[in-house]
C-alpha cells in the first residue's frame, strides 16, 4: 500500500448508504466532534461493507471517480492539515 493514501469517507447526513469507488478506506463517523475513531475498512471480494462504529453502509461503485461520492459530500477533509 505505500506509495497512496487511503480515502477518507464521512456521514455527517446521516445517509444509509455511501457510494464510493474504492475497496479499501477509512470511515470517519461525521465531523468533529461527532467522529469515532478512524477505522480501516476492507470490502475484499464484497461490493459493500458496513462500519461497525457508525453503521453507515458502504457500497462499492466502480463508474465514480477516486474522490467522488454519491450522494456528494462525504469525503472527509482534514480541516487542521489543510
Amino acid at each position: 500500500m505505500a506509495g497512496h493514501s487511503i480515502p477518507h469517507f464521512q456521514n455527517d447526513g446521516g445517509h444509509g448508504v455511501i457510494e464510493i469507488s474504492v475497496k479499501e478506506f477509512m470511515c470517519v463517523g461525521a465531523s468533529v466532534p461527532y467522529d469515532h475513531p478512524h477505522v480501516f475498512l476492507d470490502m475484499g471480494d464484497d461490493n459493500e461493507k458496513v462500519c461497525p462504529y457508525c453503521s453507515t453502509l458502504y457500497r462499492y461503485n466502480h463508474a465514480l471517480k477516486a474522490t467522488q461520492t454519491e450522494p456528494a459530500g462525504c469525503t472527509f477533509t482534514n480541516q487542521a492539515a489543510a
